[in-house]
């Protein structure tokens, strides 16, 4: 158990997700923390490379890889240097990945391709435009 006064880095949000928790709660504590809770500690929260298990999983590796794109994405936003750990060319899949509903659709798929960030279609992953939306700015934004 994290004390709150501990960072939810990437990094321990992919152990989790290795330890089984589901990716989105692992991901959204991260997110927590980043965007609100400590926001003055972003580099530390991105810093620490992920640690893969020797006998990782497809699926596993599948979020070792946009936990690496999330991290170049979200230093690309917020202007923080980019850990040398995420530029590993080997965070790239083999296969496409498309995460979101309806992918089974072309449709979607073409929309996907179209609006997912670069940092993570370089890497075979298409998610969207929308994973890494700051609640915290938008409403900010709804309040302005």
């Amino acid at each position: 158990m994290k004390l709150l006064h501990e960072l939810q880095t990437m990094s321990i949000s992919y152990q989790e997700i290795c330890a089984g928790e589901d990716p989105w709660i692992a991901l959204g504590n991260f997110m927590n923390d980043f965007f609100g809770n400590f926001t003055e500690q972003r580099s530390e929260l991105v810093q620490d490379p992920i640690q893969l298990p020797a006998d990782a999983t497809p699926e596993q590796w599948r979020w070792a890889v946009f936990c690496a794109a999330s991290v170049e994405y979200l230093c690309q936003q917020y202007a923080l240097a980019c850990p040398t750990w995420v530029l590993n060319p080997a965070y790239t899949l083999d296969e496409p990945w498309y995460y979101a509903p309806g992918t089974h659709k072309e449709s979607v798929r073409e929309r996907l391709r179209q609006r997912t960030p670069s940092e993570f279609t370089r890497r075979n992953i298409y998610c969207g435009n929308r994973m890494f939306a700051n609640k915290y700015e938008l409403a900010a934004q709804h309040r302005a």
